[in-house]
């Protein structure tokens, strides 16, 4: 198997279930490795931040975050 389909396997996962379970085992594992997440640490990072800034109430852009914060999630 090419270095490109190689790579469209690990990226693709309609091509990589196309493949032949004989293909699928000759795949070279992914450089970043298996990343799963349980459910548990899905919640845990749903929206990216644990509660929202005091900031937020007082308007729509957090003056005291290093980039724009759209605090309309409230």
């Amino acid at each position: 198997m090419s270095h490109l389909n190689i790579i469209r396997a690990w990226k693709d996962e309609e091509y990589r279930l196309s493949l032949s379970e004989e293909q699928r085992a000759l795949l070279p594992e992914h450089p970043a490795g298996l990343i799963e997440l349980n459910d548990a640490d899905l919640n845990q990072a749903a929206g990216g931040i644990s509660s929202p800034h005091p900031c937020c109430s007082i308007g729509p852009r957090c003056p005291y975050a290093d980039y724009a914060l759209d605090c309309t999630f409230e």
